[in-house]
């Protein structure tokens, strides 16, 4: 992503991310709970992985904006073009918005296609929230997950 946009875009995804980890500055009064997930599947092959992510909040209470956190145990090739609402944190983490999630509701699928630096066996995706507008999630289990995809081409569920 370059030019104004892509540094509009890093700027505000830097400080949501920043914003969350800090002294609790949220749009969230203390004691608010959601409960967020993601969903859906990976896949691998001939130096491709595409991603399929759905995140829903199964509440109680709705989440202005959270981040959600795709690492990859191998480097993606460089160049590569992400959604508006992601950005790279690395040559290996790709960081994305998931706009509003009502209790009991879900976003749009998230969907990427990226090209990995070789053409790897397999490759660990660690999916993991990064921040949820302060609120806390007592049922982290369900919005973290390590998922090992083989180059075989088949969706790997998590």
């Amino acid at each position: 992503m370059t030019g104004m946009r892509g540094a509009l875009l890093g700027a505000v995804l830097a400080a949501v991310v920043v914003g969350g980890a800090g002294t609790g500055a949220s749009a969230h009064a203390v004691g608010v709970e959601a409960d967020l997930a993601h969903h859906g599947h990976l896949s691998l092959s001939e130096g491709r992985i595409g991603v399929r992510l759905v995140t829903e909040n199964h509440g109680p209470s709705d989440v202005y904006q959270a981040t959600v956190r795709l690492a990859f145990s191998e480097s993606m090739a460089g160049g590569q073009e992400l959604p508006p609402s992601c950005l790279w944190g690395s040559d290996r983490v790709v960081v994305c918005r998931t706009g509003e999630l009502r209790a009991a509701g879900a976003v749009d699928e998230l969907a990427l296609d990226l090209r990995t630096a070789g053409s790897p066996d397999e490759v660990t995706v660690d999916i993991a929230t990064l921040w949820r507008d302060g609120a806390a999630d007592t049922n982290p289990g369900n919005d973290r997950h390590r998922v090992l995809v083989l180059a075989t081409g088949d969706p790997y569920v998590f």
